[in-house]
């Protein structure tokens, strides 16, 4: 889960090697990055980043993303009736690659990193085949709307792939 696709142009490679040195921590890649669902130029890369220390790992980001606080959204799950607190940030308008960082303390990293390879642990044809066709008319036979894709996604990772409870929350910088 934390090895970068060998598909992935080298511009990105570079790009998250550079946040793995500069971090000097892993980076946890998760989504369709790591199933058979990624779509190159279209899809988003999920990264994870887990630490002791979440607003000096922050500040860190800031500087090498050359992005602002505010810019970091604070983010609230419940997950498997566990609350679990952290920050993420889209990067694609700020570095024209396609990703989303998140980063929440270490002590969730357990919980996270065992929800984010249930879909490849289920291995279920249903879960690929539906995600493929969710992409198909999403990105390539564009006659699915952004809010009726990300809503049916959801709910094929959530129920197909049995999630309980699980509820997300992200709170825009303003409000907290």
């Amino acid at each position: 889960m934390n090895q970068l696709r060998e598909d992935l142009p080298p511009h990105i490679k570079r790009f998250f090697n550079r946040i793995k040195n500069y971090l000097d921590t892993e980076l946890y890649f998760y989504g369709s990055v790591t199933r058979s669902d990624y779509v190159p130029q279209k899809s988003d890369i999920d990264v994870a980043i887990f630490t002791d220390n979440e607003y000096s790992t922050i500040s860190k980001l800031q500087h090498v993303l050359h992005v602002k606080r505010s810019d970091f959204d604070k983010i609230v799950w419940k997950l498997n009736g566990k609350m679990i607190h952290g920050y993420k940030i889209k990067c694609e308008k700020r570095t024209g690659i396609n990703c989303e960082i998140a980063i929440y303390n270490e002590e969730y990293k357990e919980t996270l990193l065992e929800d984010y390879t249930k879909p490849m642990k289920s291995k279920s044809w249903l879960v690929f085949i539906l995600l493929f066709l969710l992409k198909l008319f999403y990105y390539y036979i564009p006659i699915l709307p952004k809010t009726h894709y990300a809503h049916l996604k959801r709910k094929v990772l959530n129920e197909i792939v049995d999630k309980k409870e699980t509820v997300f929350f992200v709170l825009k910088p303003d409000k907290y």
